[in-house]
């Protein structure tokens, strides 16, 4: 059985998400069962996400929603969720913006070290970025399988390229794999100790 580990761009799959519809996130995305229909007959050694939370101070709801997807992904078996920091940028019109730094690295290093410990046979990249490409050439170097899940506008080509086999996720995918929270199981009813009553005897003496 074929050894796989799987490499999240958090980041760009936020963007790819939101090529598709604006509306969409990443919260209401099924990556548990999504992972399970790429790796069926593999066996998935281990899962790593890499993102930077939110400021909650000028996102509150967003945060809120995203440390949802986060306690969500942790529960997943073998998943380890990779929390990089933001760091603020000013704009050309003087606007304020955060970036996320340290996941791009985060992730080479540890697939590439992976690969060195030969902990896996296959590779699956979810990202587009382009600047994975070399990290891809020379993880395949190193006699291991990469494929590359991806958005058609966040994508770059020379990854494709470079990768074993390529996954597109559209709508058609997107939707196929909508997270649907689990539904509370109602708690059983109890049922109430019927004390029974002494039959009165009745009958006369």
């Amino acid at each position: 059985m074929k050894r796989v580990c799987i490499y999240i761009d958090g980041a760009n799959f936020y963007g790819g998400l939101s090529s598709i519809n604006p509306r969409y996130t990443d919260e209401k995305f099924d990556f548990e069962n999504y992972i399970k229909y790429l790796t069926k007959d593999c066996s998935v050694i281990k899962i790593y996400y890499y993102n930077a939370s939110l400021k909650q101070q000028l996102n509150k709801e967003p945060f809120r929603r995203q440390q949802i997807l986060f306690s969500r992904l942790r529960k997943i078996k073998n998943c380890e969720v990779i929390l990089c920091k933001r760091k603020p940028r000013i704009g050309e019109e003087g606007e304020e913006y955060h970036i996320i730094k340290g996941d791009d690295v985060c992730l080479a290093l540890d697939m590439l070290g992976d690969a060195y410990e030969n902990k896996y046979d296959k590779a699956i990249l979810i990202s587009g970025d382009g600047d994975f490409a070399p990290l891809a050439e020379r993880v395949k170097g190193l006699k291991k399988e990469v494929d590359v899940c991806y958005f058609v506008e966040c994508v770059s080509d020379n990854l494709l390229n470079l990768s074993n086999s390529r996954h597109l996720i559209n709508k058609k995918t997107v939707k196929k794999f909508f997270y649907v929270k689990p539904a509370k199981l109602k708690k059983p009813l109890q049922q109430e100790k019927q004390h029974q009553q002494p039959l009165k005897n009745n009958s006369s003496k």
